[in-house]
This record gives structure tokens, C-alpha cells and sequence, in this order.
């Protein structure tokens, strides 16, 4: 894990999650990436590298800690909403399109023809699904809730066992054996 100088100063940790780990990157101004579960530090380096440009890179699991407490209040079933800032970039129509997704209630799922239309743009669907599947803050901008118009699981940038796992876990089910686990013990 080569640290570059010059550029944009991302910290970064591996945040625990269950029984695995998601990668997750901030800036300054806030969150910037959230990853996958299991995913490898070198593929977060490569997307925020095509994102940012030149990084700056500082693992620093005390910074970081915060996100990880949430998470696992929200694996725990005690947390519902994020409160950290968010620093996303993306085209003015992907932060519309994130922007609808931050407003879909916890344990509710939309379709991809509902975030076309809450944006203003019904005729966009492929382009709002597009602008989902570019989301770099995976959980906690909550992509997972966007499902396909017939209630099928569709794309996940974290696999669909992931998605599925989510779902479950927002709609207070038992996750099912998906092979990812989250831990259940509440830190409140």
C-alpha cells in the first residue's frame, strides 16, 4: 500500500463488518468511498485513483472508527440513519440521483423507473441505473434499496448476496445464509 504525495489526502481504514471488512476512504469534507464486503484495498485505491487523481493515502483506523460504530449500530438493528457529511462528486445527474437515494426510508425499497421519476427524469432510466451503479458509498448512500420494477434483485456493486443481505437486515428479517454474516450485538 504505496503512500503517494501530492494530490487529494484520502484516510482510510477497513472498517469490521460481521465477519468481514468494508473498505472506506474519506476526505476533508467527508465519506468518499464505501466499499464491498471483502473488497481489497487495491480495488478501492484503483476506483478512487480514477476518481480523484493523485491521492495521498493515510490509514488511520481512529478517524475512521466512527463509521465503524455506525455500521455496527446499523448491522445491530439500532441505527437507521448515517450523520457523517458525505463528500460526493459526480456529474450534477449522478448527485441528483444519489440525492433520491439518500431519500428512500430505511426497510422501503424503489424501483429504477421511481428514481427516474423522483429526479424529474422518467424517461432516464437507464441512465438513473447507471448513475446508481457508480454510487461510491455503497451502504451508506443506500443504493441496496433500489430493486427492479417486478421486485427482483438487479445489479449490486457488492454482489447481490450483499444487497440481499441488507434487504433483509432493514426489513428486520434474519439474514438468510448468503455467506456474508453481520454481527447482531448492539453497541448502544
Amino acid at each position: 500500500m504505496n503512500k503517494q504525495t501530492g494530490g487529494s489526502r484520502l484516510y482510510w481504514s477497513l472498517i469490521p463488518f460481521g465477519d468481514s471488512h468494508m473498505p472506506i476512504a474519506e476526505t476533508e469534507r467527508g465519506l468518499c468511498y464505501a466499499g464491498a464486503l471483502g473488497e481489497p484495498f487495491d480495488e478501492m485505491a484503483e476506483r478512487c485513483t480514477r476518481r480523484f487523481g493523485r491521492i495521498e493515502w493515510i490509514r488511520d483506523d481512529e478517524r475512521m472508527k466512527r463509521y465503524g460504530s455506525e455500521l455496527a449500530e446499523y448491522a445491530g438493528g439500532n441505527r437507521s440513519l448515517f450523520e457523517g457529511k458525505l463528500d460526493l462528486r459526480g456529474t450534477p445527474f449522478q448527485l441528483r440521483v444519489w440525492k433520491a437515494l439518500l431519500d428512500i426510508p430505511f426497510g422501503e425499497t424503489r424501483s429504477y423507473a421511481d428514481i427516474a421519476k423522483a429526479i424529474d427524469s422518467p424517461s432516464a432510466v437507464r441512465a438513473a441505473g447507471t448513475a446508481i451503479g457508480a454510487n461510491p458509498v455503497l451502504v451508506f448512500v443506500p443504493c441496496h434499496r433500489v430493486i427492479g420494477k417486478n421486485g427482483a434483485l438487479a445489479g449490486y456493486r457488492g454482489g447481490l448476496p450483499m444487497k440481499k443481505l441488507l434487504l433483509e437486515l432493514e426489513d428486520g428479517a434474519v439474514p438468510s445464509s448468503t455467506g456474508v454474516h453481520l454481527a447482531t450485538g448492539s453497541s448502544r
